[in-house]
């Protein structure tokens, strides 16, 4: 069930969400200073391309107040768009019965978006 939901997901929107990363990724790396953040978002558009099936845990890390920091940084580099991105996904999948569990996707990786640091995909 959860190939079927995945292969939908792609069909349905999970392509151009994953392009959105992958693409500001890119866009991120190109200074020395945007690598972390790029490499972030492209671990976030793998996610978002197969996302059923996977979960999201804190990740036990040593980095003190750094993941805190990186994700103040992200939010005002990308994570809004990319946020506003997944919530309009997520209330237009809503609309129907049979969109309501990728509307629900979209509200996860939403809350993904706004803080990816020091979180892990499992």
């Amino acid at each position: 069930m959860k190939t079927i939901g995945n292969i939908i997901w792609v069909v349905f929107g999970g392509l151009e969400i994953a392009i959105e990363y992958f693409l500001g990724g890119l866009a991120m790396m190109l200074t020395i200073i945007g690598i972390p953040f790029g490499l972030q978002s492209m671990k976030l558009g793998l996610l978002a391309v197969w996302p059923f099936g996977s979960e999201i845990r804190d990740k036990e890390s040593k980095a003190g107040c750094l993941n805190m920091v990186m994700n103040v940084v992200w939010f005002f580099v990308g994570g809004v768009w990319i946020w506003l991105t997944h919530i309009g996904f997520g209330l237009l999948f809503y609309i129907t019965i049979v969109g309501i569990p990728f509307g629900r996707m979209h509200f996860r990786l939403a809350r993904l978006a706004l803080s990816p640091f020091g979180k892990e995909v499992v």
